[in-house]
């Protein structure tokens, strides 16, 4: 029964994937031979870039959300203040101000959370090819035994370090990927906190769940990684440098204010203008305080009619 419901939902899967995959083949078909490991391995870049270009909508919404967050831990931490020994209060209270502000804390978890399902189904598409030389969805049975028997760097990109039955080369290859998978993730994660969150955002709950996914996320890819092909392996790394490059765009052009990237960007723009002669009003701007005040006028002290009357002139 659950394995009906779990096929009934990867199917629809397995022919998205198989689509774009075999689309991509038959286009570096038409530069490398149809069985090399060439056109089956750029297939699978292929796939992997045309999927995070679909979710790019989402890694915005992420962006977005992961700096409202980071905004709000201020405001959080004085809730935790006001409520901190009543945590159903805490826990409504935080929820309100979140809805207030439009801020999902789940966002930050879509894009890898919706690649999950894909990454599945790569994973048996690849499995199914290897072991039985069949396809799946519209991946041909002939194109199933390429795709299982395709090579690169001399291995197969259907074979794993589990199942490399001794196989150094095979070892080899999936333990470097499966270490840069691991290092992709961890400087993924590593980015974003270092360069794109405020001082006061590094301590509190939400800073609290972004280390703990800094460390976790890459101890499980890579203890989990030593069982997924090498084309899988090759999908997971290309969508991680993918995300380094998108996250660094974003951070270096729309960081948020009060991080180590927004110093960063005002120093590039300030430069930037005084490179184009506009250095003075940039002065101008950084340093009133430096400007020496006129001195104030001194006021005369008031003085009494007698004394008064004792400066005038005698007539």
């Amino acid at each position: 029964m659950i394995g009906d419901i779990g096929h009934a939902i990867m199917t629809p899967l397995y022919y998205a994937i198989s689509v774009v995959l075999v689309g991509w083949h038959q286009f570096w078909s038409l530069i490398f031979p149809a069985e090399s490991g060439a056109a089956w391995a750029l297939s699978i870049v292929g796939l992997t870039l045309l999927i995070r270009a679909a979710l790019i909508p989402l890694f915005v919404k992420q962006i977005k959300s992961s700096r409202n967050m980071q905004l709000l831990q201020p405001k959080v931490k004085e809730l935790q203040k006001k409520y901190g020994h009543d945590r159903e209060r805490l826990a409504a209270e935080t929820m309100a101000l979140y809805k207030e502000t439009g801020t999902n804390p789940f966002a930050s978890c879509l894009p890898i959370l919706l690649q999950m399902p894909i990454f599945l189904a790569l994973f048996r598409l690849l499995d199914h090819a290897s072991k039985k030389k069949q396809g799946s969805g519209i991946l041909t049975d002939t194109q199933a035994e390429q795709l299982a028997n395709a090579k690169l760097f001399g291995v197969k990109i259907s074979s794993s370090f589990t199942n490399a039955d001794g196989n150094h080369a095979v070892q080899a290859v999936a333990l470097f990927l499966v270490l840069a998978m691991t290092v992709t993730t961890f400087m993924t994660q590593r980015q974003l906190m270092s360069k794109n969150m405020p001082a006061d955002a590094l301590s509190g709950p939400y800073a609290q769940q972004q280390k703990m996914l800094l460390y976790i996320l890459p101890l499980v890819f890579a203890v989990g990684g030593v069982a997924f092909p090498i084309g899988v392996l090759l999908y997971w790394t290309t969508s991680n440098l993918w995300t380094m490059g998108q996250q660094f765009y974003v951070i270096r052009n729309n960081p948020s204010p009060g991080t180590p990237a927004f110093k960063a960007k005002q120093d590039r723009d300030k430069a930037k203008a005084a490179k184009h002669g506009h250095a003075p009003a940039i002065e101008t701007i950084e340093a009133p305080e430096a400007e020496a005040k006129p001195a104030e006028r001194q006021q005369p002290k008031r003085q009494t009619k007698s004394q008064r009357q004792k400066k005038r002139p005698q007539g």
